[in-house]
C-alpha cells in the first residue's frame, strides 16, 4: 500500500499528534458545532462504488481559515464476510486512520467527533477531503482485508448533515439497546481496547457487558466481534480470571492485563468505582463523573455542555485532569450508556450519591435512570451555583442528606475530615518539591493537628 500520490505522509508514527488552535487551518466538528457524526454501514456490493469519495457542502479549499464547520463522515463498506454486527467495530477505526495522517488530529467518536487540519498540511497541498476519504478507504482494505469495497461521503453544512445525523442517532440507540440486556456475570470473557493509547499511553479500556468503553462506541458485543475479526488488533480478549470482589468488579485477569498493557503504570482497577482503584480514562470519554466534596456527592458533565459545571469547572478543565490514562480518585471518564448499568459506580453509592448532571444527559437517559432517583438529581436548570445545591438537596430529601447527618454526629465528637477524597500537598525543604497525601473514604478525628516547618541545620532533640 502506497500513499506517495498524496501531499502528506501517512502512517502510525503520526498518531498522537496534537494540533493547537494557532497551528490549525480549520476545525471540523468539536464542541463548537451542534451536529456531527461518523458512521459505518455494511452494504451489498452493488450499492458501493469502490473508492468513491463524495463531499456534500464546501470542501477544505472553500473553507475560511480558523473557522469551525460541521462534519459528518459516512463510510459504506461491502465484503462477503462483513455483517451488520461489526459496523461499530469498523466505525471506531476511523479515529485511528485519521490520526495516521500527518497534519490531522482526530478526537472522540460517534456524535462527538472532532478533527483539526494543520496549516502546514494545507500549505503542503492537503486542500480536499477527498484525500482523507481516499486514505480511509485504503487503510480499511489494508488493515481489515474483510473489507473488499468502500466509499466515503463527507457532509460539511448544517443543512446537509441534518438527515444523516438523525439516521445515525437512531442506529447508535439501536446498538446501545441491544447491549443492555447482558450483564458481567453472564459471560466468561471481557475485552480490552487500546485504540486511545496514542493520546493516553497508560490507558487500556476494560469492556464488559455492564461497562461500555469510555468513548461510548464499543459495547461488549462490538468488542467480541472485533477480537474475532482482528485477533492481533487494538481490541482483544481479557480472560477475567478469579473474581476477587464482585461488588467492586476486581478480577485477577483484568489486573494482570492492565498492568501489562499500561507498561506497569496501573496494576489494579475496580470496574465499578471512581474513588478507589478507579478505571483509567483516555481522552475520548463521553462524560466526566466527578466528586463534589461540598455535598459528598457526585456530578456528571458531558462534552456537549457549554459552560462551567456545578463545581465551577468546564468540561475541558476536568477532562485535562481526568484523561491521559491516569487513575485519579474522584474524576472518572465514562460513557453515557454506563448510567443504564445496574452496577453503575456501585462501590461509591451509585445513584444514591449522584446529585447533579447536565440536562443533555438527564433528558437522554431519563427513562433508563432508576425511577426513584430521576427527580432527585439536579441539573443546571434547577441549580447553577454550588452554594445553592445543598439547600436544593435538603428540599428534595435526597438520601445524601442522611450522610451529612451521620457526619455531623461525628463532628460533635471532634475535628473531622469529611468522607470522600481529600488531597493535601506536603512541601519539601524550602517549599520546593515534597509529596502529596490522598485520603480516600476516611474520617479522621484528632484533638490537635500540628504542621511544623523543619529548619535546616538544626538537629533534632534527643
Amino acid at each position: 500500500m502506497s500513499f506517495s500520490d498524496l501531499p502528506v505522509d501517512v502512517g502510525p508514527v503520526y498518531e498522537g499528534e496534537r494540533i493547537r488552535a494557532k497551528q490549525m487551518y480549520v476545525e471540523l466538528g468539536g464542541p463548537k458545532i451542534e451536529k456531527k457524526f461518523e458512521l459505518v454501514r455494511v452494504k451489498e456490493p452493488k450499492e458501493i462504488k469502490d473508492g468513491d469519495v463524495k463531499i456534500v457542502g464546501p470542501d477544505l479549499s472553500d473553507m475560511e481559515e480558523g473557522k469551525a464547520y460541521p462534519i459528518g463522515i459516512l463510510v459504506e463498506t461491502a465484503g462477503p464476510e462483513l455483517e451488520v454486527d461489526i459496523e461499530a467495530v469498523l466505525e471506531r477505526r476511523i479515529h485511528e486512520f485519521c490520526n495516521f495522517v500527518n497534519g490531522i488530529m482526530h478526537l472522540n467518536q460517534r456524535y462527538t467527533n472532532w478533527l483539526r487540519l494543520s496549516k502546514k498540511a494545507y500549505q503542503d497541498g492537503f486542500n480536499s477531503l477527498k484525500f482523507l476519504g481516499t486514505i480511509i478507504i485504503r487503510l480499511y482494505k489494508a488493515e481489515l482485508p474483510i473489507v473488499k469495497q468502500a466509499q466515503v461521503t463527507f457532509y460539511t453544512t448544517m443543512d446537509a448533515i441534518a438527515k444523516p445525523y438523525e439516521e445515525a442517532m437512531i442506529i447508535y440507540d439501536q446498538r446501545d439497546e441491544r447491549a443492555r440486556g447482558l450483564h458481567d456475570e453472564d459471560v466468561d470473557m471481557f475485552y480490552g481496547c487500546v485504540l486511545c493509547q496514542s493520546f493516553a499511553p497508560s490507558h487500556c479500556c476494560c469492556i464488559t457487558p455492564d461497562r461500555t468503553s469510555s468513548c461510548g462506541s464499543i459495547s461488549w458485543f462490538d468488542a467480541r466481534a472485533a477480537a474475532k475479526v482482528d485477533p492481533k488488533g487494538p481490541i482483544f480478549e481479557i480472560p477475567p480470571g478469579e473474581c476477587l470482589d464482585d461488588f467492586a468488579g476486581e478480577y485477577t485477569g483484568v489486573n494482570e492485563t492492565l498492568k501489562k498493557r499500561s507498561l506497569g503504570e496501573v496494576d489494579k482497577i475496580w470496574i465499578y468505582s471512581s474513588m478507589t482503584n478507579p478505571h483509567t480514562s483516555c481522552g475520548c470519554f463521553e462524560a466526566v463523573y466527578f466528586y463534589i466534596p461540598e455535598v459528598d456527592g457526585f456530578g456528571i458533565v458531558d462534552r456537549g455542555f457549554d459552560g462551567p459545571a456545578i463545581n465551577g469547572l468546564p468540561f475541558s478543565a476536568m477532562a485535562n485532569q481526568t484523561g491521559g490514562g491516569k487513575q485519579l480518585p474522584g474524576f472518572n471518564g465514562i460513557s453515557v450508556q454506563y448510567l443504564a448499568s445496574p452496577k453503575f459506580q456501585q462501590v461509591d453509592g451509585g445513584f444514591s450519591r449522584c446529585v447533579w448532571m447536565v440536562t443533555n444527559i438527564k433528558d437522554r437517559m431519563y427513562d433508563l435512570l432508576p425511577e426513584e432517583w430521576r427527580d432527585l438529581i439536579a441539573t443546571e436548570k434547577e441549580v447553577d451555583e454550588l452554594s445553592k445545591l445543598r439547600d436544593w438537596l435538603r428540599e428534595k430529601n435526597h438520601p445524601i442528606v442522611e450522610r451529612w447527618e451521620e457526619e455531623e454526629e461525628w463532628e460533635e465528637e471532634g475535628a473531622m475530615i469529611p468522607a470522600g477524597t481529600q488531597t493535601m500537598m506536603i512541601p519539601g525543604a524550602g517549599g520546593i518539591g515534597g509529596f502529596k497525601v490522598t485520603l480516600i473514604n476516611c474520617k479522621i478525628h484528632a484533638e490537635k493537628v500540628i504542621i511544623q516547618k523543619l529548619e535546616r541545620g538544626k538537629k533534632k532533640k534527643k
